[in-house]
């Protein structure tokens, strides 16, 4: 027979597990692949769901995913390279554009008040205007950035590629749906994007 004791420490032990399974794991979860790209949520703060399309602006790649995490989020983008091409920067057309559709669910207990979305060339570092890689910073039209949750968005180029949506709001256990499309005339082969939900008192406090 089981002590209660031993039963409940057999409890807990299940339950850190299935924790783990669930978000504790991102850091060695495989990464999805869409079109010339792969998608990982190896940095940890949220899941990836699904990934799908091949990234042009007619098939765009539909990312769905689930933020479990109140700080700032970063998904990992690799491009492809196909086989029997050479790294040099410039390896396919395909490799410099990438049209992403973001369903983003709720997972936290707050209101999102915004979404803000920023490129990073080098993980950490905002990415300056040299680098080529933004929101398709010089051919930019008010389709290429859209979001079925918030109304407004304003695009912050300096001194980082930043999208900012607002005018709207996120409950749990509800998604978004975000539009972009990035640009980038010299790919590097990795680049990031942070992720970062404006949680409705710190939004109400800048």
């Amino acid at each position: 027979m089981v002590s209660a004791g031993r039963l409940q420490r057999i409890i807990a032990g299940v339950t850190i597990s299935l924790a783990a399974c669930l978000f504790g794991e991102a850091g060695r979860a495989e990464p999805f692949l869409a079109g010339s790209y792969t998608f990982s949520d190896e940095l940890g703060g949220f899941r990836i769901l699904s990934v799908s399309g091949s990234g042009s602006s007619t098939d765009p790649v539909v990312l769905e995913e689930e933020i479990y995490d109140t700080g700032p989020v970063i998904l990992v983008i690799r491009r492809v390279i196909p086989d029997g091409v050479t790294a040099d920067r410039s390896f396919t057309e395909t490799s410099r554009a990438l049209t992403l559709i973001k369903v983003v669910r709720n997972g936290t207990r707050r209101i999102w008040a915004g979404f803000d979305l920023e490129l990073q060339e080098v993980l950490d570092k905002p990415s300056i205007y040299s680098d080529g890689l933004s929101f398709n910073q010089i051919g930019a039209a008010p389709p290429d950035v859209t979001s079925d949750n918030f109304s407004r968005n304003v695009r912050l180029f300096e001194p980082y590629d930043r999208v900012r949506f607002h005018s709207g709001h996120v409950d749990p256990e509800t998604t978004a749906r975000i539009r972009v499309h990035i640009t980038d005339p010299t790919p590097e082969q990795i680049f990031y994007l942070l992720q970062d939900p404006q949680i409705l008192f710190a939004f109400l406090t800048r």
